[in-house]
């Protein structure tokens, strides 16, 4: 099943999500979550970006042609801990399925090691670096309640604030079904 995705403005995107009882049965919003992502020409998808407020988010980088490291990056992190976050900061553009049409340079650090469950719930502690830390950062962060234009200036933030606005009601074409908190 493909989900609307949900649009910057919407409370569910600003919360802490909650952890999932473990051994849930997550296997058919996997699956969900994967087709709505790819609907959507994504390489990232958190669960609060189809309005569940869960520890949950599935990756896809494989569809990344240009960057052969990313040929077999395609994971789930279930109740995922950030261990840490190591190296020199580095700056890249990025965009989100929650704020279309709009990409911006974000600086994170580019290495990390993360704690998580897979869909079958095998703990893990794994070490990523360069783009698998960035995807997994920019999704762990949707679960935090973060979102990338958090990480821009004041100015650049005022500068958005109407394209911003805009997406909150749902005026934005995407090429995927949204659900915009403020649309009338």
């Amino acid at each position: 099943m493909i989900y609307p995705i949900i649009m910057y403005g919407d409370p569910v995107l600003r919360q802490r999500a909650s952890n999932l009882e473990h051994g849930t049965d997550v296997h058919q919003l996997i699956e969900d979550m994967y087709e709505t992502m790819h609907n959507a020409s994504g390489i990232g998808l958190a669960a609060p970006q189809i309005g569940k407020s869960i520890r949950l988010f599935v990756v896809d980088g494989t569809i990344i042609d240009d960057e052969p490291a990313m040929a077999d990056f395609k994971k789930v992190f279930i109740n995922p801990v950030m261990v840490e976050e190591t190296g020199e900061p580095w700056e890249y553009e990025e965009g989100c399925l929650s704020i279309p049409n709009i990409r911006e340079k974000v600086t994170r650090k580019e290495s990390l090691t993360i704690k998580y469950y897979d869909a079958d719930w095998v703990a893990h502690e794994e070490h990523y670096d360069g783009m698998k830390a960035r995807i997994i950062q920019h999704e762990y962060d949707h679960i935090e309640g973060k979102m990338f234009v958090d990480y821009l200036t004041p100015l650049k933030k005022r500068l958005l604030k109407g394209k911003l606005a805009d997406i909150s009601k749902g005026k934005v074409d995407t090429e995927y079904r949204i659900a915009a908190p403020l649309k009338k």
